[in-house]
């Protein structure tokens, strides 16, 4: 099985620029997650029809966050949010049952620019950590998508001048993921690159991607027992479209 996440920012934008389709016919990726697409379903025409199943969970915000997911796989259920109303209003995220996993499809909350939301993420790294361990005692969960956070120094081209300065980066969202750490969930595109400069984000300005000056924050969770499944976790930086590009993992 082969799943790819994409932070796409604005589905619509991405459609226009015809970025959906080559990702789809080259990879061919069993499920699809997107994160920010900024849109309604019915505001969108009818797209990926070799995916019979599609949910999404929309922002009450119009033109905001949200997040959906595409998969050729029958879910045996499917749940939106963390089932808190703090949280549930900007369509963050969508839970999928399989009959081995649960498949959170997730677009955590940018702590913003001068972190003026940095004390209602960590609220929500820690529900979001409760969310998922409960989960978990029912069988193993994939957790994808945008997680809004550098978690190492490996993890962004420059990190000692955005080191508790830029959302993130903080040590607050740091200590949050490597909750996720310590709870037992591996960061699969460590298992096999250990290296840094590795990024799935870039700053869309002063050409940023083409000098590979960026954010490793889109990433591939998974529980424990799934380890002996996993076959190989990946960045594909090549497609273009948003300041975001496709990550994925190929299970056995």
């Amino acid at each position: 099985m082969k799943l790819i996440s994409w932070n796409v920012n604005g589905i619509r934008a991405c459609l226009r620029k015809d970025c959906l389709n080559p990702v789809v016919e080259k990879e061919k990726p069993d499920i699809l997650c997107l994160q920010e697409t900024k849109a309604h379903p019915e505001q969108v025409d009818k797209i990926l029809s070799d995916y019979e199943y599609q949910y999404w969970n929309s922002a009450k915000r119009p033109g905001y966050s949200g997040t959906a997911i595409f998969s050729k796989v029958k879910p045996k259920s499917v749940a939106y949010g963390l089932g808190k109303e703090e949280h549930d209003q900007e369509g963050r995220v969508i839970t999928l049952e399989f009959d081995h996993f649960f498949l959170v499809n997730v677009y955590v909350p940018n702590s913003g620019r001068g972190l003026p939301r940095l004390k209602y993420r960590e609220t929500w790294d820690h529900d979001f950590l409760s969310y998922l361990q409960n989960l978990e005692k029912q069988k193993p969960v994939i957790i994808c998508g945008d997680l809004n956070v550098a978690h190492t120094e490996l993890d962004l081209a420059n990190p000692q001048e955005n080191y508790n300065k830029t959302a993130g980066y903080t040590q607050v969202e740091i200590d949050g993921f490597s909750g996720l750490i310590k709870g037992k969930f591996i960061d699969t595109f460590r298992e096999f690159e250990k290296n840094g400069g590795y990024y799935s984000y870039w700053g869309q300005w002063n050409n940023l991607r083409a000098r590979n000056i960026g954010w490793r924050i889109d990433y591939f969770l998974i529980s424990e027992p799934l380890r002996s499944r996993l076959n190989h976790s990946f960045i594909l930086p090549h497609y273009l479209g948003s300041d975001h590009c496709p990550v994925g993992i190929e299970l056995f």
